[in-house]
């Protein structure tokens, strides 16, 4: 059944008022409610079905200003549940405002499900982000406030921007739309001779992050377009190197393109969409680079979360290309699932063999193959298989869970590791096997990891509630030089004595050193089991460039190329290796949570909130 977007009514101070336009009646349906104000945007109101589209007249005609919304409608509509209706606003022609920098041609502002109930907003954007579709700028977000809405527009460009429109964040019933929903307008808004629909059509400009988001909604990936959107279009301090030519006349760049193509293929084939999909796409475009370098990169233009995951599926897939005996396979496919959406890296590790006609290669393509099927019949190809575990634990221990975040996490990751093992299936077989750290009796601790310069100490003093600091530069500092490296052995031996103290002792401990590679790492791992600890690991990233911005301006500094050494080394942990993992940006604030029963629960000092949710 198709519906008619209801109309705006406007806020009793929106200057753009015309003879025929909708007042709002009052505004008691959004005071004392949490609202969120977005860009208002000028373009043509269109909605979206599983079926169809159509402008906000239930008759549209066709326009050419409705093609390439028409073709978006049908790589996305497959995904809207029927009866399901996605509104938003088609900006592909030129109305009155030029805009040059769009993120996409359609941005959507609402979804309705089949009883016709507008979804609060959270989730109105994951579900759109997940279609490939962007929402309008944020503008404000809190408890409705007048004053603070009046003051958005104190220092507009009314020549750029046509409005806001505010919303609950909760949703609602469509019968209260005019109570939940206004907007405020420029004065004279319409400032063309000519209306849009009778004139030639020219096109709004697009973004740099125009080509991210196509790929996110089912388009053909443009390779050299997706680089330059994640600001690697030299691919310059990640350690790509070109993929080699596979065939006479054949260039990287179209081997390249081949690569995208097949993961898209792929992941479509599994019904990978919006982040999963672009995730795929760019790891196996970037399948050579080094893990540590492109991280950094990506964290500007995608987050540090969707950063994490690329770098991730680069560093994990080569796994599916060496044989695993089966015995073993089970347990380390659902450890893996803990650290990557394994549909997305089977795809990964499929495509970036399309080509390659060596031995090795035909016997990398065959542990790819046994390694799927192994995964589908252990139900963990779908998206998030550990879920339903992880939110049946979470349900039984409840919010109030002593020791609260701790706790959780704490028997969600060892529900992992005895599930990995084959001890457990259930939900009820995890509460019952989880019951020992319930209490919250156990030590914690903090394990820092990244280069020298990466703002490990920084961010440890920020810190409330650590009752010891094992440093091993200060370790070296009290021996009398902290750039004295001779007497490593002895220092490493004396760290883990305290740090076995610390933790027998109980309470908060950090390690704090550079701990750049496994091995390292184990040996800290060691202690932490032995004491029963919870263990976190904190990983610094930040890239090249600013790590030696950061070493210049240190009291002590380590030499240059003692630096650049650390990071050619570097190789952070996957999710999974610690009970959970703090991923720190150059922010210098926690950006990124993995293994958490609730991701949404720490701040950026990565300490505990409460009232949280989220997923893995």
């Amino acid at each position: 059944m198709r519906t008619h977007y209801p109309r705006t009514p406007h806020l009793p101070w929106s200057p753009g008022v015309a003879a025929d336009d909708v007042r709002a009646g009052g505004l008691a349906g959004l005071h004392g409610r949490e609202v969120v104000v977005t860009e208002k945007l000028d373009g043509e109101n269109t909605t979206l079905y599983a079926d169809g589209l159509h402008a906000r007249s239930l008759d549209s005609a066709h326009h050419p200003s409705r093609t390439w919304v028409k073709a978006l409608q049908g790589r996305v509509g497959p995904r809207i549940p029927v009866g399901w209706r996605v509104c938003g606003e088609n900006v592909h022609a030129r109305h009155s405002i030029a805009y040059d920098d769009l993120e996409s041609w359609f941005y959507g502002f609402s979804v309705w499900d089949a009883d016709g109930r507008c979804l609060d907003w959270d989730p109105t954007v994951r579900f759109l982000r997940r279609l490939g579709v962007p929402v309008p700028r944020v503008l404000w977000r809190g408890v409705y406030d007048e004053r603070a809405l009046r003051r958005l527009t104190e220092r507009w460009d009314t020549a750029r921007r046509e409005g806001y429109v505010v919303r609950t964040v909760e949703g609602f019933d469509g019968g209260r739309f005019g109570e939940r929903v206004a907007k405020w307008v420029r004065p004279g808004h319409v400032q063309t001779d000519t209306h849009w629909m009778h004139a030639a059509v020219r096109e709004n400009g697009l973004g740099p992050a125009a080509p991210l988001w196509a790929v996110r909604s089912g388009a053909d990936a443009n390779v050299p377009a997706l680089l330059a959107a994640v600001g690697l279009a030299d691919r310059a301090d990640t350690g790509f190197r070109d993929v080699p030519s596979v065939a006479a006349g054949v260039g990287a760049a179209d081997v390249v393109a081949e690569l995208a193509a097949d993961a898209a293929a792929r992941l479509d084939v599994l019904g990978r969409t919006g982040d999963a999909r672009l995730e795929g796409v760019l790891a196996a475009v970037l399948h050579q680079g080094r893990r540590a370098a492109l991280v950094p990169r990506l964290a500007a233009p995608l987050g540090m979360r969707q950063a994490r995951r690329v770098g991730d599926l680069v560093g994990l897939h080569p796994r599916l290309h060496r044989p695993l005996p089966d015995e073993a396979r089970a347990g380390g496919l659902i450890r893996m699932a803990a650290a990557a959406d394994l549909g997305v890296l089977h795809a990964v590790a499929g495509a970036v063999l399309v080509g390659r006609a060596g031995r090795e290669d035909a016997e990398a393509r065959e542990q790819v193959q046994w390694s799927a099927l192994h995964a589908e019949d252990a139900g963990l190809l779908g998206e998030a298989p550990l879920e339903g575990l992880r939110r049946g634990l979470g349900e039984a221990l409840g919010p109030g869970a002593a020791g609260g975040s701790d706790v959780a996490d704490r028997c969600w990751a060892q529900a992992r590791e005895m599930c990995a093992r084959g001890r457990i299936v259930t939900v009820e077989e995890a509460v019952a096997a989880t019951w020992r750290w319930r209490g919250g009796d156990f030590p914690r601790l903090l394990h820092l990891v990244g280069p020298s310069g990466s703002g490990k100490s920084t961010f440890t003093a920020g810190l409330p509630g650590v009752d010891t600091a094992v440093s091993l530069d200060g370790l070296r500092e009290a021996r009398g030089s902290r750039a004295n490296q001779s007497a490593n052995s002895a220092v490493l031996r004396e760290g883990l004595a305290r740090l076995d103290a610390a933790l027998a002792a109980g309470g908060t401990v950090v390690w704090d050193a550079t701990s750049l590679n496994g091995q390292q790492r184990s040996l800290v791992a060691s202690v932490a089991r032995r004491r029963d600890a919870l263990v976190t690991h904190a990983v610094f990233l930040a890239g090249g460039q600013e790590l030696a911005r950061r070493n210049a301006a240190r009291r002590n500094p380590v030499p240059p190329q003692v630096q650049s050494a650390q990071l050619r080394r570097f190789d952070p942990p996957y999710p999974g290796e610690a009970h959970r993992t703090w991923y720190v940006g150059a922010s210098g604030t926690v950006e990124d949570v993995a293994g958490a029963a609730s991701y949404g629960a720490y701040g950026t000092d990565g300490t505990a909130r409460t009232g949280s949710e989220g997923g893995v």
